[in-house]
């Protein structure tokens, strides 16, 4: 198996096979996995299924570097968070994995990137080194080659401009925007472009009280005039990134799989429709851990699909969060 392998995989068995041998991989070669997993008394001979795959808790990226490999970091990105928490710390040592992860995944959601104007109004995460996030949209701006493509901090006036024009042109354009930053966007100004993608990140980062997604979109899609806010659900610790293009209900990519884990008993996996700890299988993340239980609490829908309904009480507050529902 090839690193690049996993974005060929195209079926539920394609998927399996690969899981299980990433699985094995990282097990014998992550120390912190392999630790985890000596703990729990799981012999990695007798994992056959997905279901059987022990998820390592997101917090060990916290204390410990992650990685399956030997080959030094091309990049380190960090978490988000209030002052005198602790951050994780993702070691990429591939970090073209990334690019084509996440570019791959726009292009199956959304189409070619060069179609695209990208407009950033991410001003928390400017004001910071070691966005994953960051980093994504960095790019995509770049390869959208578009003039008009860049980040807004506060020059709300500006960004008001140049959506203006881009609805004249008919140009295709999505905004990308932490929370908090779209709200105070759409306080200010009221837009009536349809065909607009609004794009929001989670996350009021302690500037304004939280709200249910359902008040929060209903006062984007009447300040930007859109019939949907679209989201992307990405943490520092993975290399992939599901979306939802409304009503939060997201989807993974080929190469990503969320299954519900029980409250209470952590290796314990619950069926559809059921509301329970976020695991995340995210087969780019091959050079460091692929099975990460997150501190998420959500639901699996019929069609695979999933939402997000909150965080477990106990914790921290991320940049990445996603609003209680």
């Amino acid at each position: 198996m090839t690193n690049t392998d996993i974005f060929t995989i195209n079926n539920a068995q394609s998927f399996r096979d690969q899981a299980l041998a990433t699985f094995k991989l990282q097990a014998a070669n992550c120390q912190v996995y392999r630790e985890y997993i000596h703990h729990l008394k799981i012999d990695v001979n007798q994992v056959s299924a997905i279901e059987q795959i022990p998820f390592l808790p997101i917090g060990f990226f916290k204390t410990h570097q992650i990685v399956s490999n030997q080959h030094p970091a091309e990049v380190i990105f960090s978490s988000s968070g209030t002052t005198g928490m602790s951050h994780s710390s993702h070691y990429v040592t591939d970090v073209a994995l990334y690019e084509q992860s996440y570019l791959l995944a726009f292009n199956h959601f959304y189409g070619k990137v060069s179609d695209y104007c990208f407009l950033a109004l991410l001003p928390s995460y400017q004001q910071r080194s070691g966005s994953s996030l960051i980093y994504m949209v960095n790019d995509l701006i770049e390869k959208s080659g578009h003039p008009q493509s860049g980040y807004f901090l506060d020059n709300h006036h500006d960004l008001l401009q140049t959506l203006t024009d881009l609805k004249t042109r008919n140009q295709p354009t999505v905004l990308i925007g932490v929370t908090y930053a779209l709200l105070d966007f759409v306080e200010k100004f009221d837009l009536n472009f349809p065909e607009l993608i609004v794009m929001e990140t989670g996350g009021m980062k302690g500037r304004r009280k939280e709200m249910v997604r359902e008040e929060l979109h209903q006062q984007l899609t009447e300040g930007f005039g859109v019939p949907a806010i679209h989201s992307e659900y990405g943490m520092t610790e993975l290399l992939s990134q599901a979306y939802s293009l409304g009503e939060g209900i997201f989807q993974c990519p080929d190469w990503m799989k969320v299954l519900i884990r029980d409250t209470n008993d952590p290796l314990t996996l619950i069926p559809e429709g059921k509301t329970g700890g976020i695991n995340v299988i995210d087969l780019a993340n091959i050079n460091s851990c692929s099975f990460i239980a997150t501190q998420d609490l959500g639901k699996i829908n019929a069609d695979q699909s999933f939402e997000v309904l909150g965080r477990f009480d106990n914790a921290d507050i991320r940049g990445c969060n996603l609003l209680v529902q």
